[in-house]
This record gives structure tokens, sequence and C-alpha cells, in this order.
């Protein structure tokens, strides 16, 4: 395939990814509409100057005010020091009144967090500290993390693990311990707020000891400070752990900002947190929480998200937030896996078990057999012809349907085991094969690589598989190059985001003693901990270092990676995805010279050149002279949900100066003038990197920007879906009835009007206003959500509703609407609107909806 393609006239090249992404369509509308809900109220919270009484007599007043109106509300959390308010679960028809009460600022939907999956292969973190330099800072530097407080929020930790300061047995350590000096369990092992889910148990059991009957924290916490076995990035700074998760499922934002404002109270120096919310803005509750969270002293380190397939602004909060630092993933460079061997010559071909399969046996030998080839975009999506793989190991490709899927049909047809290979050059492929009826064969996962070898050799003759039981270490492919998985950004209000990468794709760290003591996990939460490791390293070497000026000063010597869709075309990956690049810890540390800001976000292109000012200080003995250059990174059209649209952007920058010379103790301010590139998609986004390279040897410094392309207030926010949203709706069990002709409600219990809305982009506001059907008269405001994030999907929802009561827009005032026919307008200002431009905003307006109370 065509790596790269000129586009004729328009002066930007097109690039090709070597495969496109595979995605499964799905019409099937997903409601996305959150059970819970933040509450915030209008006074400041305490880490912002706000007083402990008033904190106290607004929550009070919230009280009163909600049993007074009628509204029926489970209280879960109440907060005063980072945020201000409540959590709380209410009915979805009494969602419009909550909104209303007095003193009420805002509300947010309280997202479910998902805990990452583990997988199964055991790659090195040694080869993953030498990536960052990790490895230079401890052996050259001396440097281990003593006398940093590293706050790890996650599954807890399993404190008996040697490496981490247990005494090796379970149950043989007492907390707090020698390592883990601080901590609390929010919520207990039963615990998992995933509605879907048949363990489902939204109910918190807090407890004194965090311990981990997961892995995830206990891995997350190996990377930042194991000493043993395993030696993390840190291995002698001392650990807090809040743990927020159940033994599996999901927890809550707001069970995210109590283990805050707990990790603030215990003074801890870093708080990581492999853990978000997409789609989400800066002003959502958790990155606020953490904001201010660094504005009291605390760095703050948090997993950019693993939701790369679902396109682009899908960074998480709480690392939107301003002063957190927002981790990208990049793949490691080697991998020790389980191996088989293929004839004729013996060849080792790594692999990882498929979650919920069978283990691969470690002895036997069975001839293969492929059921399409190294180009097929479905196979084994149907049906295969019965006995046809009996006794064989089929050789699967990645593509269109799920692994459950070609696994099954597979089994149907016979197979002994499958080989499932990735369709591109990536990381070794970890599948999960779960599914009813449960699969019953071995399944295995491996690389493009090594699949595309086994089809080749397929194609020529027999093939016999031999399995061992032995293990070797396998180069990555991708190694070096951003995760499949890695989220991209902008966040919502074009800030830049991600700020920097690290190793996060096939991590070996510790994992509890009764799961094996040791384990790989793949994900931007793997690679959050190496940043928050380096913070502490960074900290014991410059105690003094201002939270807020820890993200410039690693983002300054990062290094930016090559474009993990073509690596050969030797252009920069997404500046906007892999931020300023690979972590280089040991370079932000010695280096003398600093320059801020770290990242430029430039915000949309309608008014041309943006104009800056870059501030570079030496803090070193010697004078050093910088050149200055510029390099574009690879960037994405319009697309939100599938960025297919890459292209080379021809962005313009010219300095004030080709150089500067610094003497010691010096600094000096250079202007810097970019131009939006003249010929790339409208509403697409551009970026690249800020080059000063020096003349002395040391390491070059970088300044990642990004902007967007055209006026950011033509994005849509209301597309239209295959299902026609928005909709007026009636809710019948758990199901949404649509409501085209109009609709008759009570207004009673769960019978009141409900619109169904789908946002293709975040959107800064949301009203609803209603007018009488029949006269026009202006019967004010029904509901108003601000910073509302957007919809997972192309085919997701989110359900409003409206219980027959209005306030004037400044509230103050409510009227009970009377019995009659009325028109509610949908009102949404686009992401960063101005309020008082009409065109600002977009209007739908609902069928009659006649209100007829008994």
């Amino acid at each position: 395939m065509a790596a790269l393609a000129a586009s004729g006239s328009s002066a930007v090249d097109v690039l090709v990814p070597l495969d496109p992404p595979t995605v499964v369509a799905s019409d099937e509308p997903i409601d996305e509409t959150p059970q819970r809900w933040f509450v915030e109220l209008s006074g400041a919270p305490a880490a912002d100057g706000g007083q402990s009484v008033s904190l106290k007599s607004e929550k009070k007043s919230f009280r009163d005010n909600a049993r007074a109106a009628g509204v029926k509300y489970q209280e879960h959390y109440a907060f005063d020091g980072l945020f201000n308010g409540l959590s709380i679960s209410v009915p979805r028809s009494q969602l419009s009144t909550l909104a209303r009460l007095p003193g009420v600022k805002a509300i947010y939907p309280v997202e479910t967090v998902a805990m990452p999956d583990p997988e199964l292969s055991s790659p090195e973190l040694t080869t993953a500290l030498a990536m960052t330099g990790a490895d230079v800072a401890q052996s050259e530097l001396g440097l281990d993390g003593t006398g940093i407080r590293v706050a790890v929020m996650d599954t807890g930790i399993d404190i008996d693990h040697p490496d981490l300061g247990g005494g090796g047995t379970n149950g043989s350590t007492s907390f707090p311990s020698a390592r883990v000096v601080t901590g609390w369990d929010f919520v207990g092992d039963a615990f998992n707020a995933d509605s879907t889910s048949a363990t489902y148990n939204p109910n918190p059991v807090p407890d004194a000891r965090p311990d981990d009957c997961n892995g995830h924290g206990t891995h997350v916490a190996g990377i930042i400070g194991a000493d043993g076995a395993v030696k993390g990035v840190a291995p002698k700074v001392t650990i807090g752990a809040y743990r927020v998760f159940g033994c599996q499922g999901s927890t809550t934002a707001d069970v995210m900002i109590a283990a805050m404002e707990r990790a603030l109270a215990d003074n801890m120096d870093v708080l990581n947190m492999s853990i978000g919310s997409t789609y989400q803005w800066p002003e959502y509750p958790t990155a606020k929480a953490a904001s201010r969270l660094v504005n009291k002293g605390m760095v703050v380190v948090a997993s950019a998200g693993n939701s790369g397939d679902t396109g682009l602004y899908s960074t998480g909060a709480p690392s939107v937030g301003d002063n957190v630092i927002s981790v990208a993933s990049f793949d490691n460079t080697h991998a020790t896996q389980r191996y088989f061997a293929i004839s004729p010559d013996g060849t080792k071909v790594g692999f990882n078990q498929a979650t919920a399969s069978p283990t691969a046996p470690s002895s036997g030998t069975v001839s293969m057999a492929r059921t399409g080839t190294a180009q097929s975009a479905a196979d084994a999506c149907t049906a295969l012809p019965a006995g046809s793989l009996t006794g064989q190991v089929a050789l699967i490709r990645r593509g269109t349907c799920s692994f459950y899927i070609k696994a099954a049909n597979a089994q149907a047809a016979g197979a002994a085991a499958v080989v499932l290979y990735d369709n591109v050059t990536a990381a070794p492929l970890n599948p999960t094969v779960a599914g009813t009826p449960a699969i019953t064969i071995p399944v295995v996962g491996t690389t493009k690589l090594f699949g595309d070898l086994i089809d080749g050799r397929l194609a020529a003759g027999p093939v016999q598989l031999t399995w061992t039981g032995s293990v070797d270490k396998f180069p990555n492919a991708a190694g070096g190059l951003i995760s499949a998985f890695s989220a991209y950004g902008m966040s919502p209000d074009l800030d830049f985001k991600p700020d920097i990468g690290a190793p996060g794709g096939a991590i070996y760290s510790t994992y509890p003693l009764e799961n094996g003591g040791y384990a790989t996990i793949s994900g931007t939460s793997m690679a959050s901990p190496h940043v928050a490791g380096a913070a502490a390293l960074l900290l014991q070497s410059a105690p003094n270092t201002n939270a807020k000026k820890v993200a410039a000063i690693l983002q300054n010597t990062a290094v930016p990676k090559v474009w993990s869709g073509n690596p050969g075309t030797g252009l920069l990956d997404v500046a906007y995805r892999q931020g300023a690049g690979m972590l280089r810890i040991d370079d932000a540390i010695v280096n003398a010279t600093r320059v801020t800001p770290g990242k430029l976000s430039l915000g949309e292109s309608t008014t041309g050149p943006v104009t800056r000012q870059l501030t570079l200080k030496n803090t070193g003995r010697t004078p050093v002279t910088y050149a200055f250059s510029s390099v574009n990174s690879v960037s994405t059209g319009p697309s939100t949900y599938l960025p297919l649209g890459f292209y080379l952007p021809n962005t313009a920058v010219t300095f004030g100066a080709n150089s500067v010379t610094l003497q010691p103790k010096a600094e000096a301010t250079v202007t810097v003038t970019i131009t939006p590139p003249a010929a790339a998609p409208a509403g697409g986004m551009y970026g690249g990197y800020l080059v000063m390279t020096p003349s002395d040897g040391s390491a070059t410094l970088r300044v990642p920007f990004g902007g967007y392309v055209g006026d950011y207030q033509l994005r849509q926010v209301l597309v239209p879906t295959t299902n026609g949203f928005p909709w007026l709706a009636r809710l019948a069990g758990t199901s949404y009835i649509k409501q085209a002709s109009g609709g008759t409600y009570t207004m009673a219990g769960s019978d009141v009007p409900f619109f169904l809305v789908h946002f293709d982009h975040q959107s800064r506001k949301l009203r609803l206003d209603v007018t009488d059907a029949n006269t026009g008269k202006n019967w004010h405001r029904a509901l108003t959500e601000e910073y509302m994030g957007r919809n997972s999907t192309p085919t997701g929802f989110f359900a409003l509703s409206w219980d027959g009561l209005t306030t004037s827009p400044g509230g103050g005032k409510t009227w009970t609407v009377p019995n009659g026919q009325y028109v509610v307008t949908m009102s949404v200002l686009k992401a960063l609107g101005d309020e008082d431009n009409p065109a600002h905003w977009e209007t739908w307006a609902s069928p009659v909806i006649t209100v007829a109370r008994p």
C-alpha cells in the first residue's frame, strides 16, 4: 500500500496508514445517561478559600430546598475541600427539578469509570526504564525517590508484596507498612458501580486496610516504586494507597474526589491516577479537584485514557485539568513471552494467552490451517465448513468481527486451538474471547509479523506447530511507537492534551502474591506511573520545585516519536496524541536550561497567525547558544470517531531570532509566530514542535503546539444519527419509545417527557425552554446543564427529562406549567461559543407535548 500520496494542488500531503483501524459498525442506540450527579454549590471550596461555616451552611440549605421541592435523592458524598457540593442519585424524571434548586451552581454527571483489564504477557520493566532514562537517573545520578511521598489512587496495593516492603506471604504485613505508609479503602471488595454487571453493587464498605484483590493498583505501584525482583522508577519512595475499586468492575467519579481530598490531608507530594472519565472538560469535577491539588503544591499525574479507538477529543478527566500532567502511552521495546515453534526450522513464535480461553498446552505437535489470507478483512467472521478444521490449529487474522466470533466459528469447525494475529504492525495481540457459550479450546494472540510469516508458510505447504512451556524475549515491532489504544486530544476547550508520553504498552510489574506476584498490563494506566515516578526523582533532585512547573520541565526534554500508522515515513506522530513525546527524566533533571511555557495551545485558526513568547532560562554555569527551528507532526482531519484523514500540515513557523545565547543564570524571551496551515481540512487539527538545538551537546529542547483548522463554531454538535436523534420519548420500563407525533404525559412519577439527544461533540451549555404550542407564550426554562461531554459512539445518546416545572433564566422564581400543549426547544451552545451570538447555538424544537395531569 502506498505510504504517502501527494494531494496535488492542496499543498499538504495526505497520509495513508499501513493498515487503517478496524471498526465494527453498529446502528444500535446506546444509552449513556448517568445515574448519579454531582451538585456544585455556589461558594468556593476550601482549597480556593471557602470557609467551613459557609460550606456546611450551603449544604444544609441544599438539603432543605431539595426536601421542600420533593426531590427524592440519595446522598453519597459531601465535599468541602477540593469541590463544594455533593454527589447524589436522583430519578431521571427529577433532573430538571434538581438543577433549579436555589444555591445550585451546576450539575455534572458522576461518570462510572471502568477498571482496566489486565493483559497476559511478560514484557520487561527494565527496558521500559531505559526508554525514559530512569535507569540513568538511578545508576548515574544516584536518585531513587527517597523522601518523596507518592499517592496511588487505584485498586489498592498488595501490602504483603516483598518488592513493595511486605513480608512475602499473605497477611504477614501490618498496615501502615515501611513502604506503604498511609491510605484508605473507600469501597471494599464487593463494590462495583457497573450497573450492567451481574455483580453490580454500588454500596461502598470502607475499610482501613487498602489491600488489592484485583492487581491493577499493585502493578501501578510497582512501576512507581518496586524495589526487589522488579525495580520501579523511584524504588525508595514511600507510598500512599487510596483504593477506589472493588475486586472487579467500576468505580465512580465521586469516590475519586473523596480519595483526592484524603491524599491532600495526608500531605502527599505526587498523586498518580491511572483512571479517568473520557470526553470531559477541564471543568469536570475530578479535573477541577485535581487542578486544585496542584495549586496546593501536589504534582498530579493522570492517564490520558485508552479510548484511542473512539477518536478525537477523547482524553479523559482528570488528566484534562489545568496543570495536571496527562500521559499518553508508548509500546515497550521487548516482550518476554511464552512461545510455540513452527516447522520446518523451529522458528519461535511469541504469544499471549487469550482471556477467557483454556490455557495453551505446554507440549504436543499439531498441524496448522488457515481460514483466510494475510489480506482477509473479515477472516472467520462467518460460519466455517463443518469439520474443516478438525484436530488442527486455526490461524485467523484480526478484523471486522470480534475475537469471540472468530474463535467460536473455528471451534464449531473442529479446531483444536486458535492462533489470532494482528492486522496492524503493533504490539503482541492480547485478545479476549469472553462470550456465551464459553470457548473451550485454547486461543492465543500474536503479532502481524508472526501471523504473516505463518500464513506465507501455509500458502507454500503444511506447517506443524509444537507447543512449549518455555519463554523467550521478543522484540516488539511497535516498540517506541504510540500505543494503538492511547487517547487523542485535544480537550474540548482546545487545550493541548495529552502533555507527555511514557511506556505503557506491555509493562511487566508487581502483582498480588495470590495471583502470581508479577504480571503485565497494557494501558495509559501503565504510562502514568512512569511519569509519577519520574516526578518523584525530579522532586528529590530539586526539592523546592513548584508543582505547577513540573509538567513543563518534563516536556522540555521529551522526545517525539515517529508516526505509528506508517513508521517508515519518518514523520512525527500526532502531537496532540503523543504530547511532548517520550519522557526522558535523566535529561530533564540534568539539563540546565528550561523553556516556558512547556506547550502552546493555539486555538482556532480564524484569526490567522498566532504570536507567542518563549522564555529560556539558563540555570547552569556556562553559556549556551540555542538555534531555533520547527517540525510539523502528522495531523488529523475533521472526523471525530474515526480519525482516518491523516495529513501533514504546511504550518509555517517564524522566530523573532534565529538563535539566542544565554549566559550563566541569564534568561531571554523570543517571539514565535505560527501561521496555521493554509491548505488543510477544515474542522481538522494541526500540530508540531518548536525545536531549540543547543551548541554544547546538552539535550535538545522542544515545545509542542496544536491548534484547530478553521472556525471551531462551525463544528456541529447535534449531528443526526441513524436513529434520528433528538427524540421526544416516553420511558416504558427501561426502554424509551419515540413520540414522533407528540405525546401526552400525566407528569406523575416517570410519566414525564424525555428528550433523547446525541452529542457528536462536547457542548459548553444546554438549555430546555418551554413555550405554549398554541399561543407562543414563553413558559421559561425547564433545564440548564453546562460542560456536556460528547457521546462515545456515533449512535450513543443522553436522556434528559422535564418535570412540568420551569424557572426564570436567572433562577429565583418557579412556575408549575398548567395543563396544556407545549413545545420544548433544546438549545446547545458550541464548545467555545459566545452565549450572545445566535450563530453559536444549535436548536431543536420538540413535537407538541400535552401536559394532562389528572
